[in-house]
């Protein structure tokens, strides 16, 4: 049986995007900002998922003090900020299932623990500026994902129910944003962490993001231009 979706939220890092290289280069500069030694990129994945500030007290590590993590922040989001399109891309089929969901009327949102200036500029700067209706990022409000804050804040402000609603994303984190505001989930294995899914089960499992077509209907019958 399809989903009869009103409105679909997506995480950024992992299910829209691969970032996982410039993450992990911009890790490293920091960490050898500090005088520490690189991290192989699998490692720095791992930390991914909870936002900038544990991203970098994850990547300095557990003698780290509180002013070597706010030192260490200041310059991961100087340098990615700089860096953060270097290498970074769509991941295969996005565009296509974002762009055909657009044209049939599903609403879209984006919900992320990546900072919200960042979250924007990356996807202007990838040419899907305009196509979503809102982009929360984990500094919108005083709490992130898998606090369902901001995730029921969007069904308010874009009108759509729990039922109607699809939270898309590749970790445990996104599963459990959906389970707290009472949503299904869908997971891409493609993501930073997929292993995160023997955990935390999502409703839908997909390798591509098209294979989301006939899955996810609009919940009521949109004009198509």
């Amino acid at each position: 049986m399809p989903l009869r979706v009103k409105l679909l939220v997506f995480d950024l890092d992992g299910t829209l995007i691969n970032s996982t290289l410039d993450l992990a280069l911009s890790v490293n500069a920091t960490r050898a900002n500090a005088g520490l030694g690189p991290l192989d990129v699998e490692t720095i994945s791992s930390y991914v998922g909870n936002g900038a500030e544990m991203l970098v007290r994850r990547a300095l590590g557990p003698t780290a003090s509180e002013p070597d993590v706010r030192s260490g922040l200041a310059f991961f989001l100087r340098y990615y900020y700089v860096h953060m399109l270097d290498n970074t891309c769509l991941y295969d089929g996005v565009e296509e299932a974002l762009s055909e969901w657009r044209r049939i009327g599903v609403t879209m949102a984006v919900l992320t623990n990546k900072p919200e200036r960042f979250s924007r500029d990356l996807l202007a700067g990838l040419g899907l500026g305009g196509w979503f209706a809102r982009i929360y990022g984990g500094n919108s409000f005083s709490t992130k994902k898998p606090d369902p804050y901001g995730l029921l804040r969007l069904m308010r402000e874009l009108g759509s129910g729990p039922s109607e609603t699809l939270m898309v994303g590749d970790s445990s984190v996104d599963v459990l944003t959906a389970r707290n505001a009472g949503t299904q989930c869908a997971g891409v294995l493609y993501g930073l962490r997929p292993g995160d899914f023997e955990r935390h089960q999502a409703d839908i499992m997909v390798g591509d993001m098209r294979d989301l077509f006939g899955v996810v209907v609009p919940a009521s019958p949109s004009p198509v231009g």
